[in-house]
């Protein structure tokens, strides 16, 4: 599933064809190749779309402050495991264990699934089977980063919506906050992304929480020696030991990613990092570590740079593996196959 360095696994460009062929085949060709993302894909079979997304997602928003953070997370972990196309929507069935229920995915927030629900019900009402799940998942996704102050950056559409979601291929294929650095810069650079791509896109950190369980092994009994991590700053691990007090009989308590601004897409999570005031053994590691040390620097102290860099990795990451044409449908509802 590697990606090439242009990004754009959707479509390949052949530079001479060594056969002659008749224009009537030519004709043929031009119908059943998958066609290429655009902008404008909509413009003519649902001319609503870009209002209807944007109505949707700024009611969510309003009515429920915590959807950003939860849609990002959600596209995070569609796109990053075979591409973006709503494989992560789909729900299990007795004969197939979908995505969603992969113990990672079980955290995901509801309302990430919530605000493409409302979206593809409105969109079926004013364009009937014209707009996949992929798109409304993409184009909420940089809605909703947008609203919460974070850079705007275009999403080209015409994704259809994958044709199959299984449990079993979650494993090892999304990061986890336990995994070392090595670890999670593999897993970005067998999809295309460089070092300082996913330095950039660890950046959604800036909005959000993380379940204490995810984190409990490094502020509760650490080692022999050490209640916790000693990355942490000190009064920061003693006030996460009295935030998750309870986490073992209540597994949803949950800390802000970014305690200084938890509710404003900004480079404070780069800021608090060289602090010890990263939540994830994962986001103090960028600091730590050589290889990602600079790019932390350099978002810490350039928010300008943070936001061209997220937005162009977000463009690139929501066009990695996408399906276009036969490859795959547009769902009918999205949390089921039409089929």
């Amino acid at each position: 599933m590697a990606l090439t360095a242009a990004a754009l696994p959707f479509f390949v460009l052949v530079s001479s064809i060594c056969i002659d062929v008749s224009s009537a085949s030519q004709s043929h060709y031009r119908q059943i190749r998958p066609p290429q993302l655009t902008t404008n894909y909509y413009q003519k079979s649902c001319p609503r779309f870009e209002q209807i997304m944007q109505d949707t997602t700024t009611n969510k928003q309003i009515s429920s402050p915590t959807t950003a953070a939860a849609t990002l997370r959600l596209f995070f972990h569609d796109a990053l495991l075979q591409g973006c196309d709503a494989s992560v929507l789909i729900s299990s069935t007795p004969f197939n264990k979908a995505e969603r229920d992969a113990d990672i995915n079980l955290s995901l927030p509801g309302d990430g699934f919530d605000v493409v629900v409302r979206a593809k019900t409105a969109l079926e009402l004013a364009c009937p089977g014209v707009v996949s799940c992929a798109d409304i998942l993409a184009v909420a996704t940089r809605n909703l980063v947008t609203m919460a102050g974070g850079p705007y950056y275009p999403v080209r559409l015409g994704r259809r919506d994958g044709l199959v979601s299984k449990a079993s291929a979650v494993q090892g294929n999304l990061p986890l906050p336990t995994m070392s650095l090595t670890e999670i810069i593999k897993i970005f650079g067998s999809r295309g992304f460089s070092v300082q791509e996913m330095v950039a896109l660890s950046g959604a950190h800036t909005i959000g929480f993380s379940h204490c369980k995810e984190f409990s092994s490094n502020i509760y009994n650490y080692s022999r020696a050490l209640e916790s991590d000693p990355s942490y700053n000190p009064r920061f691990a003693a006030a996460l030991r009295n935030a998750c007090a309870d986490y073992k009989k209540n597994p949803t308590l949950s800390v802000f990613n970014d305690v200084m601004s938890p509710n404003k897409f900004d480079n404070k999570y780069f800021q608090n990092l060289p602090e010890g005031l990263g939540v994830l053994s994962s986001d103090r590691s960028l600091h730590s570590d050589g290889r990602t040390r600079p790019y932390v620097e350099l978002y810490a102290k350039d928010q300008d740079a943070f936001f061209k860099a997220f937005g162009l990795a977000m463009q690139k990451l929501s066009e990695y593996g996408v399906k276009t044409g036969g490859e795959g449908e547009i769902r009918r509802r999205c949390d089921a196959f039409n089929n």
